[in-house]
């Protein structure tokens, strides 16, 4: 059986405990899924929420930011969402109406990486957002990583839901029509830079799920 996820005071199904998922290969699923965290953290007495992208591994959630940035707050837990939207419930009744979607909730203190650690979690964090790019752009230099904070948080208090299916209200007398308006996402075709119209399109790029390019493989 897979390891089960945390279930503590902040992380415990309370409401819809039926959406509620345990194992931890359900907190992967909706990691992987997407790119994009919010980042909720209390800075001199104030909530602050900070949109940024992350990379993770079996044990931590890597997140990056400038070194000036006070949303990586040194010895603070943080609450880290990941929120995928997959479509709109339309019930018969306004009050049943919902969102199908899947979601995590992380608590965590960040640790600030270094050295090698740091150079190691910024490369998983560019191969989770584009699979092969780390490979193909150049490296970061000692200024640029001096920039730049990597904090890891650790995964092992989480909590995940996911709502899917029709609505509840079967029942309803009102008879309308009813169901689900499906929302997806997908990459587009590359949109080459001009100032790199000279170089195909790599591999990893053409590959990346989504619709097929323009047949002239330049993206325009």
């Amino acid at each position: 059986m897979p390891d089960p996820l945390s279930a503590t005071e902040r992380t415990r199904h309370r409401r819809l405990r039926e959406q509620g998922r345990t194992g931890r290969e359900a907190l992967f699923e909706v990691l992987q899924a997407g790119f994009v965290c919010h980042l909720g953290v209390v800075v001199d007495g104030d909530p602050m929420v900070v949109p940024t992208v992350y990379g993770f591994d079996a044990d931590h959630l890597y997140v990056h930011g400038s070194v000036a940035s006070r949303s990586l707050t040194r010895g603070t837990t943080v609450c880290v969402t990941v929120t995928h939207v997959d479509g709109l419930v339309l019930a018969r009744s306004v009050f049943e109406h919902g969102v199908n979607y899947r979601s995590a909730m992380i608590y965590g203190v960040p640790r600030v990486l270094e050295g090698d650690e740091k150079l190691a979690a910024l490369r998983l964090l560019t191969e989770h957002v584009a699979p092969g790019q780390w490979d193909h752009a150049r490296r970061p230099n000692r200024r640029e990583l001096a920039a730049t904070t990597i904090s890891a948080i650790p995964l092992d208090e989480a909590s995940v839901k996911v709502r899917e299916g029709h609505p509840d209200d079967a029942d309803d007398p009102h008879d309308v029509w009813a169901g689900i308006l499906p929302l997806t996402t997908s990459w587009q075709p590359p949109v080459t830079d001009p100032r790199a119209a000279h170089h195909p399109i790599p591999p990893h790029i053409l590959t990346r799920p989504g619709p097929p390019t323009d047949p002239d493989g330049q993206g325009k």
